[in-house]
């Protein structure tokens, strides 16, 4: 009698897998269903927000996943090793992550041009990354524009060449140290070098490393009017998102900026990083910050 009961349940079952396999193959009415369903899913990603450490309480009860810092007031600070042991220890009392840390190098390190200081500028960045590691960090950011601008009447070409050289080396540290270096292209209000995704994406390809990718940074592509669709055509090498609004870099939500054709662009690249508000200037931090996590979460949802 149970073998019989078996062999019925076994028919049963296939015959509606089968059905299942089928409606899903044909894009019938259950295949519909589930593509809308996926279609409705509100779109999340983790949020973050560029400040100091001593932020990090008041950010994980803002709705934040993490916190992003700079190198020169976490890594490397005025107060040296001492200032980064007592830096360390904050962080593993205080238990909120530090996702990623902004600004590498300063202006007074050249990476390109008649002063580029290749050595100086390895050194540092090999005191970065173990740094980063220990911390548990997963980016550092490489913008640091006022480093990378081309001296007037310097050939382009070498200064090009001289950067990916630079990167180059730069990017076995990355993979000693298991960190990734994420190269930011910044508007031309800030450097007249790597402006956009494409130009991002030259420096990526010719180090060739899993270590070195691209930062996408929203605010960087409204200034420079770069549509959302490059996000869609770079997606593949993107690991880490900045954003502000585009007038003054204030957080989202104080201006009113409408960024979800750049979020709609994320969530079709299926990227699942961080979206870290990064911005320098505030009226009101803790009111602003706040409000801009809410902003991002509306729009996110809305995309």
């Amino acid at each position: 009698m149970s073998t019989i009961i078996e062999q019925a349940d076994r028919r049963t079952f296939l015959k509606t897998t089968s059905g299942l396999v089928a409606g899903l193959a044909l894009g019938g009415p259950l295949a519909e269903a589930m593509a809308k369903a996926a279609e409705s899913a509100a779109y999340s990603i983790p949020l973050g927000v560029y400040a100091a450490y001593d932020k990090a309480d008041f950010l994980r009860k803002s709705g934040c996943a993490y916190i992003e810092e700079s190198v020169a007031g976490f890594l490397i600070p005025e107060g040296g090793d001492a200032g980064y042991e007592k830096n360390l220890t904050q962080l593993r009392q205080e238990h909120f992550p530090i996702k990623s840390y902004v600004i590498l190098l300063p202006a007074s390190l050249k990476t390109l041009g008649p002063e580029a200081n290749h050595e100086a500028i390895l050194q540092r960045t090999d005191t970065v990354l173990k740094r980063a590691k220990e911390c548990g960090s997963q980016f550092v950011v490489f913008g640091s524009g006022a480093s990378r601008i081309i001296p007037e009447g310097f050939d382009r070409a070498k200064a090009k060449a001289q950067h990916i050289e630079l990167t180059q080396k730069m990017a076995p540290l990355a993979e000693k140290y298991g960190v990734t270096i994420a190269v930011e292209p910044l508007n031309r209000g800030e450097t007249n070098f790597i402006n956009s995704l494409a130009e991002g994406v030259e420096i990526v390809d010719a180090v060739k490393s899993p270590k070195v990718k691209l930062l996408c940074d929203i605010y960087h592509m409204l200034k420079e009017d770069e549509p959302a669709t490059e996000i869609i055509k770079y997606g593949k090498h993107i690991v880490h998102c900045h954003i502000a609004e585009k007038a003054k870099r204030t957080p989202p939500g104080v201006a009113g900026d409408d960024f979800r054709a750049y979020l709609g662009a994320l969530k079709k690249i299926g990227y699942k990083g961080g979206l870290s508000i990064e911005c320098f200037v505030y009226t009101d931090f803790e009111k602003e910050a706040k409000r801009g996590v809410e902003v991002l979460k509306q729009q996110l949802s809305e995309v």
